[in-house]
C-alpha cells in the first residue's frame, strides 16, 4: 500500500462495557441483558487502532486511569502498533461507554468521559514536536472542545481530520481548516440545523459552513464526499452481514485518514475507508474488530 504518512489523533480512550439486549428499553422499561463484556474502545483510541493495525505510523494523544481499564487500553493501542509515548496516566478513572447492542448489530451507547476531561490545552504542550511532525492529525468530541480548538490553531503544518462526533456544533475556526470533516447522518443534521433532502444535499450544506471538504458516512449506503468547490460524489458499500456496528465509524476514521497521510485523494480514502468499515461491522466489538492489511487482500 505504499509508504505511511505520520498521523497523530489527539482524543479519547475508554472501555466499552457491552451488553447485549433483546431491544433497547422505552421509558420506565426494564430489560435484561447478557452478561458485561469489556473492551478497549472510545472514539480516538479506536482511530488510532484502525490506523495502526492497517500498518500507519501512528501516535496516540489522549488519557486514561491509572487502573485495570487503563492499563488494557494501553495494551491494545501498542499491539495495534500505536506509539503512546503521549498517552498519560491521571488522577480520574478511565472513560467508560455502556453500549447496548441489539440483535440487528445495532447500538445505543452513553459515556462517562473520565480521564478524558484531562485532555486538556495544557496537556498538550508537552505533545507540540508530535504535531509539528505529523502529516494528518485526527480529533473527534469525546475530548474539551477548548482542546480540539486549541489543535486546530497549532496543528497548521498537517491535514486535520476532524471527526465531529459526538453530534456538536463546532467553532468557524475548527470548521475552516477541517480537510475533511467527517460526520454521519444525524451529526450532520446538527450542524446544518436539521436533514436534507439526500446526501448530496446535507454534503453542499456542510459545505457551506465553510470546511476545506467533506464526508458523510451512509451506514450501509457508504458515503458521500466533496472537496470545496467541487461536486458531490457518493461511495457505496459492499454487502455485509451486519454483526456489531459497534466503532464501525472510527474504523473508517481510521482508514481514511491513514489513506490521505499517504497522499490518497479524497475519493480513493474514502473508498478504502468504506472497505475497512464495512470489514469491521461483520465482526464484533469495536477495536478487535478491525482489519489488518492482509485480511482485505492487500
Amino acid at each position: 500500500m505504499g509508504s505511511s504518512g505520520r498521523i497523530v489523533v489527539v482524543g479519547s480512550a475508554n472501555a466499552d462495557l457491552v451488553l447485549d439486549v433483546d431491544h433497547r428499553p422505552a421509558a420506565g422499561e426494564t430489560v435484561l441483558g447478557s452478561d458485561v463484556r469489556v473492551t478497549p474502545g472510545g472514539k480516538g483510541a479506536n482511530q488510532a487502532v484502525a490506523a495502526g493495525r492497517l500498518g500507519g505510523d501512528v501516535t496516540f494523544v489522549g488519557c486514561v486511569g491509572d487502573d485495570d481499564h487503563g492499563a488494557m487500553l494501553r495494551r491494545s493501542l501498542e499491539a495495534a502498533g500505536v506509539d503512546v509515548g503521549h498517552l498519560r496516566t491521571v488522577g480520574a478513572p478511565t472513560g467508560n461507554a455502556v453500549i447496548l447492542l441489539t440483535p440487528d448489530g445495532e447500538n445505543a451507547i452513553i459515556v462517562s468521559p473520565g480521564a478524558n476531561r484531562h485532555v486538556t490545552p495544557a496537556l498538550l504542550t508537552g505533545c507540540r514536536a508530535a504535531l509539528a511532525s505529523a502529516d494528518v492529525v485526527v480529533l473527534q468530541l469525546e475530548i474539551p472542545l477548548d482542546t480540539v480548538e486549541h489543535v486546530a490553531r497549532e496543528a497548521t503544518s498537517a491535514r486535520l481530520v476532524v471527526n465531529a462526533a459526538p453530534a456538536a456544533t463546532l467553532p468557524a475556526e475548527v470548521l475552516a481548516v477541517a480537510d475533511p470533516l467527517v460526520v454521519n447522518e444525524s451529526e450532520a443534521a446538527v450542524l446544518v440545523g436539521g436533514a436534507r433532502t439526500g446526501p448530496g444535499a446535507t454534503v453542499t450544506a456542510l459545505l457551506a459552513l465553510g470546511p476545506r471538504s467533506v464526508v458523510v458516512t451512509l451506514g450501509g449506503a457508504g458515503a458521500a464526499h466533496a472537496v470545496a468547490g467541487g461536486r458531490p460524489e457518493h461511495t457505496g458499500a459492499r454487502p455485509v452481514d451486519v454483526v456489531d456496528t459497534t466503532g464501525a465509524g472510527d474504523a473508517f476514521v481510521g482508514a481514511l485518514a491513514l489513506a490521505l497521510a499517504r497522499g490518497a485523494d479524497l475519493g480513493d480514502a474514502v473508498v478504502a475507508a468504506t472497505e475497512v468499515a464495512a470489514f469491521a461491522v461483520g465482526r464484533r466489538g469495536a477495536q478487535e474488530s478491525y482489519p489488518h492489511p492482509h485480511e482485505l487482500g492487500g
